[in-house]
C-alpha cells in the first residue's frame, strides 16, 4: 500500500510540474520582447485555453483507475481532457464554428470520440465494436474537415502502404468479424492520415504550424490505434496503456489545435 501512494505521490508531483511548465510557456509582455517567436498572437491567444485541457489529462495519469472495473467515474475520467478540447473550440464562438466547416467537423469528431472512449471503458463486456464504430466516423469527419485538395498522390500511396503493412502484420491474428472491421478501420484512419499530411504542403514550403500539428496529430492518433491493436489481438505491449493515452490525448489535442488557423488569419488581417 505505502509503494502505491509513493507511485501516486510521485505522478501527483511529476504532473503539476508539467502544468507549471505548460502555464510557463504562456507568455506575457514581460518574458516577450518584440521580436520574439514566442509573442506569436496564436501563442498567446490558444495557449491559455489549452490549460484545462493539460490539467485533465494529469488526473487522469494521476488517478490511473484500473481498467478491470469500469465505472461511470472512470469514464467521466477518460473522458474529461476530450471535454476540454469540446471547450477549447467553443470557447471561439459558436459564430466561428458555424462559419467554418472544418472546425465543426473536428468538434463533431471530438464528441464522437467521447462517445468512443466510454463504450471502451466497457471494452471487456461487450462494446469494443460500438468503440471502433465510433472513432471510425471521427476519422471521417476529421478526414472531411482536412479536405481533398491538394490531392498529394504521394503522401496518399505512402499512407497506403504503411497502412497495408499494418493490416497484413495483423492479418493473421484477426478472426471473425474483426478480419474485415479492422480492415475498414485501418483505411479510413490511414486516408485522415493522407489528409492530414497532404495538407501540409511541406515540400511547397506553404505549411503553418496548425497544419502541422494536424499532420502530427494524426500520426499520433496512427500508433495509438496500432498499440490497441497489436495488444488486443497480437501479443501483450509494456506500457501500452500509458503509449496509448500519452498518443492519443496528444493527438486529439494536436487536431484540435488545427481547426483554429482559419480565425488566427482573420485576427491577423485585422492586427494588420
Amino acid at each position: 500500500m505505502q509503494s502505491r501512494w509513493r507511485l501516486l505521490d510521485w505522478r501527483r508531483r511529476c504532473c503539476f510540474g508539467c502544468i507549471k511548465q505548460v502555464e510557463a510557456l504562456v507568455p506575457s509582455p514581460a518574458r516577450c520582447p518584440a521580436g520574439n517567436s514566442l509573442h506569436h498572437p496564436w501563442v498567446k491567444s490558444e495557449g491559455p485555453k489549452l490549460v484545462p485541457f493539460f490539467k485533465a489529462t494529469c488526473v487522469y495519469f494521476v488517478l490511473w483507475l484500473p481498467t478491470s472495473s469500469p465505472s461511470w467515474f472512470s469514464a467521466l475520467i477518460k473522458c474529461l481532457p476530450i471535454f476540454c478540447l469540446w471547450v477549447f473550440l467553443l470557447a471561439h464562438g459558436i459564430n466561428f464554428l458555424v462559419a467554418h466547416r472544418s472546425a465543426s467537423r473536428i468538434l463533431a469528431g471530438l464528441i464522437f470520440s467521447a462517445v468512443g472512449d466510454a463504450f471502451l471503458i466497457w471494452q471487456e463486456q461487450g462494446y469494443f465494436i460500438h468503440g471502433l464504430l465510433m472513432f471510425a466516423i471521427t476519422h471521417i469527419l476529421y478526414s472531411s474537415a482536412f479536405g481533398m485538395k491538394p490531392l498529394d498522390l504521394k503522401a496518399g500511396l505512402m499512407m497506403g502502404l504503411i497502412s497495408s503493412s499494418c493490416y497484413a502484420f495483423l492479418y493473421s491474428y484477426l478472426s471473425g468479424p474483426f478480419t474485415y472491421l479492422v480492415a475498414v478501420y485501418i483505411a479510413l484512419i490511414g486516408f485522415m492520415g493522407w489528409r492530414a499530411v497532404a495538407g501540409m504542403q511541406l515540400c511547397n514550403d506553404l505549411w503553418t504550424w496548425t497544419k502541422l500539428s494536424a499532420c502530427i496529430g494524426a500520426m499520433l492518433f496512427m500508433v495509438s490505434d496500432l498499440t490497441i491493436a497489436v495488444n488486443k489481438f497480437c501479443f501483450p505491449v509494456p506500457y501500452s496503456r500509458v503509449i496509448i493515452m500519452a498518443t492519443y490525448y496528444a493527438a486529439q489535442m494536436l487536431i484540435a489545435l488545427s481547426a483554429v488557423e482559419s480565425r488566427d488569419e482573420e485576427d491577423f488581417k485585422k492586427r494588420s
